[in-house]
């Protein structure tokens, strides 16, 4: 019999906030954290707009000593971690005390892209100085899978850890491997979700250097307008988002507030392009209905979508085929928003925090808004909540991701209302 698995715990460091209550706050707001680039010299950029994590502080939760032996992707990751863990009554001295069994306690946190603004410095000193100077934690610092290992070593977590990469799905499928794994008796607890801090030089010249992001450099905080007919691409993000999740019967052994219930992932391939989604949204509408399948649902039971909706002409054109596709007549009568609107595009980062916003519409009945549209485009003609956030029963919400190489990822959570 599968094992049910409830959410006890969120975390989050975003553009709109450095903890999941002011990002969540915000994004009902339709706050926007959308600005000028000033991370990076903005010199010979085509974008000269981003979304930016400022005021961060890793000492919040790591050692003065610890937080330069780590990338900033990881220390985000740790930051969440530790909100979350807090908020369901755990931390690494209860671990080590045997208020829950370690070697059932897992970690599943990834990025897109990992270290990479550790691996420009040190190929930079390489470079002008010599292999001699590249630091010894050159290596560790820079691998994509050192988010799951550091939480595991501050979790005190012993039980599965690893990391899923599948660009801008990493979050999404992180949780939802999370959330079988438990459901299938190999855990009780996992700490789940995804980090990522890439605006660097390297990889914002990347993305210009594709056209994949928005030339909107005179009005930055209009630039992000998912599904809007003026849409003209995405804004890079960083941030990161954990959720906890636990074996119903476990959390409820605990005493820990529930706050939503994990019932069905779904994920698919495109098997179509490295960079494009599928034209018909095929891809992704399997993925959906795998998801809905999971979770012994019908269609019509999902209230609120929280969209993948990257602000691409592509994208948000194909992610309305898709929900088309796998919703029918409903697609017009469920409520469609996209985050991004507010915090940009955070890549490995997204699925994770955007599952937040998610489980927390079914909490509070509220579906947020996807800001900055006004100009509707004949192929994007769903209620995409527009600029103003509403109160809503949502008993069942679905969060969609895609990311490069034809990656697909959903997940559904429903409105905990007791066991």
């Amino acid at each position: 019999m599968k094992k049910r698995v409830v959410i006890t715990g969120i975390g989050a460091v975003t553009p709109l906030g450095l903890n999941a209550t002011a990002f969540w706050d915000g994004v009902k707001a339709g706050k926007n954290g959308i600005g000028p680039l000033t991370r990076l010299n903005p010199e010979g950029y085509s974008c000269l707009v981003a979304a930016q994590v400022e005021d961060f502080d890793p000492t919040v939760a790591i050692d003065r000593r610890e937080v330069r032996r780590l990338d900033r992707y990881c220390q985000m990751a740790i930051v969440a971690a530790d909100e979350a863990l807090k908020q369901a009554d755990l931390g690494r001295a209860k671990v080590e005390a045997g208020s829950v069994d370690a070697t059932r306690f897992g970690v599943i946190v990834s990025s897109g892209i990992g270290g990479i603004a550790t691996l420009e410095s040190e190929h930079t000193k390489l470079l002008e100085r010599g292999p001699g100077r590249v630091s010894a934690l050159c290596v560790p610092m820079m691998l994509e899978n050192m988010s799951a290992g550091n939480l595991s070593i501050f979790s005190g977590a012993r039980g599965p850890c690893s990391s899923v990469v599948t660009a801008c799905a990493t979050g999404t499928n992180s949780i939802g491997d999370a959330y079988k794994l438990i459901q299938r008796g190999d855990a009780d607890l996992m700490l789940a979700g995804g980090s990522e801090a890439a605006i660097t030089p390297l990889a914002f010249a990347g993305f210009c250097a594709m056209k994949a992001m928005t030339g909107r450099n005179d009005e930055p905080h209009l630039a992000s307008r998912p599904f809007d007919a003026r849409r003209d691409g995405f804004v890079m993000g960083e941030g990161a988002g954990v959720l906890l999740l636990e074996e119903l019967e476990h959390a409820l052994l605990r005493g820990v507030e529930i706050l939503a219930e994990v019932v069905g992932y779904g994920w698919s391939s495109d098997s179509y392009h490295i960079t494009a989604p599928s034209p018909d949204g095929e891809g992704l509408s399997r993925g959906i209905d795998m998801a809905l399948a999971d979770a012994a649902i019908k269609p019509e039971d999902i209230a609120y979508i929280n969209a993948h909706g990257t602000s691409t002409q592509l994208n948000d054109k194909v992610e309305t085929a898709a929900i088309k596709r796998s919703f029918g007549a409903h697609a017009y009568r469920v409520g469609v928003s996209s985050t991004k609107s507010m915090i940009g595009h955070l890549l490995g980062a997204a699925g994770a925090v955007e599952a937040i916003v998610t489980l927390k519409s079914c909490q509070e009945d509220y579906m947020p808004p996807t800001i900055n549209y006004t100009v509707p485009d004949s192929d994007c003609d769903l209620d995409y909540i527009p600029n103003t956030g509403r109160r809503a029963r949502v008993e069942y919400a679905i969060s969609n991701n895609s990311g490069f190489g034809g990656h697909n990822a959903c997940l559904i959570f429903k409105k905990w209302r007791g066991a």
